[in-house]
């Protein structure tokens, strides 16, 4: 494949940065322009709060950090100006749905805002540029646009019916980006990821949550006895993530990248007290504000993509811990 250049809004983010090493990895793109903010998203005050920034980069020229944020419009007119990028993914928003104090306005920057002013000035760029070719638009949604799971296996055709404002936001972002990409002849892929878990994750997922809590031995606290979430290892994301954004079958479509199993909160907890022994839990009403989730199709991604993750929570938790241990973290 001819090298691109890429440009990732949220690049020092979890899921930013590790789809840029890899884009690099595999020689997809010759140069991956992170643009990011530097923002938290948790409050340090509250938790056993670690930024690993600084192990999401690497000493590489063909790394180039950007500091901004992709809802100003005239930082990214500037960016697309000077390296063109013809891959473009869209990861920076909200990282995940329960936030303190997360209210409509904040939730709609990145997910409506910044979406929205991404692609009209790819056109504007593009309508000035000679030879500029975008060869995709990649916008990252979540698996909470479905709202609660009513059937065993979520599939892309179910009626999205969000519930809480993480998710509304993410699908108003979706149905932006269809509609502009489709006026303005702009190839696009939306992506549905699930409960992304891995090494320098920072945002108190519920994984990260249990882990680190698991190694400084304190008790675990599970919301519900059979809440079921599609746990998926980062490197299985950016593979899908990769695969969708460089095949002909991405363009255009919009696809589910998780594991494709759900597996439940306390099956999560057993496996870490295989490591951890001494590991205490209890489990507790579920948080009724989140919707009910489950397992998610992959099918579509398989047929389309030949998507396969590699990784079971059993796999992930194991390189995960390993992670931690190599930067003594235990």
């Amino acid at each position: 494949m001819k090298k691109n250049i890429a440009l990732i809004t949220g690049g020092l983010g979890f899921i930013g940065s590790t789809l840029a090493k890899t884009l690099i990895k595999r020689k997809i793109a010759s140069n991956c322009i992170l643009l990011d903010n530097f923002g938290s998203f948790i409050n340090p005050l509250k938790t056993n709060y670690n930024d690993y920034r600084q192990k999401r980069i690497i000493s590489d020229k063909r790394f180039i950090i950007e500091r901004g944020d992709a809802s100003n419009s005239q930082i990214v007119l500037n960016l697309l100006k000077k390296y063109k990028p013809s891959l473009v993914y869209h990861t920076a928003a909200l990282p995940l749905a329960k936030i303190e104090n997360l209210n409509a306005t904040e939730a709609s920057i990145g997910s409506i805002e910044a979406t929205k002013n991404l692609i009209e000035n790819l056109n504007f760029v593009r309508s000035l540029t000679k030879n500029y070719s975008i060869k995709r638009f990649v916008y990252f949604s979540s698996s909470m646009i479905y709202g609660d799971f009513k059937i065993k296996n979520i599939h892309e055709n179910i009626e999205a019916n969000p519930k809480e404002i993480y998710g509304t936001m993410k699908y108003a972002g979706e149905i932006i980006t269809k509609g502009l990409c489709n006026y303005y002849n702009i190839p696009y892929t939306t992506i549905r990821p699930s409960a992304v878990y891995g090494p320098t994750d920072m945002n108190q997922r519920v994984s990260q949550i249990f882990i680190e809590k698991a190694i400084k031995q304190q008790k675990i606290i599970i919301q519900g006895k059979d809440e079921k979430l599609d746990f998926t290892y980062i490197k299985d994301l950016v593979n899908g993530v990769i695969l969708a954004s460089t095949k002909k079958n991405g363009i255009n479509n919009t696809f589910n990248i998780t594991n494709g199993r759900g597996r439940s909160l306390l099956e999560f907890v057993k496996i870490l007290k295989k490591y951890f022994p001494k590991l205490n839990y209890e489990i507790t009403p579920r948080d009724n504000f989140r919707p009910k989730r489950g397992t998610l199709s992959i099918l579509k991604a398989y047929k389309l993509l030949g998507y396969k993750p590699k990784y079971s929570i059993e796999k992930g938790i194991k390189e995960y811990l390993s992670f931690l241990k190599e930067i003594n973290f235990y």
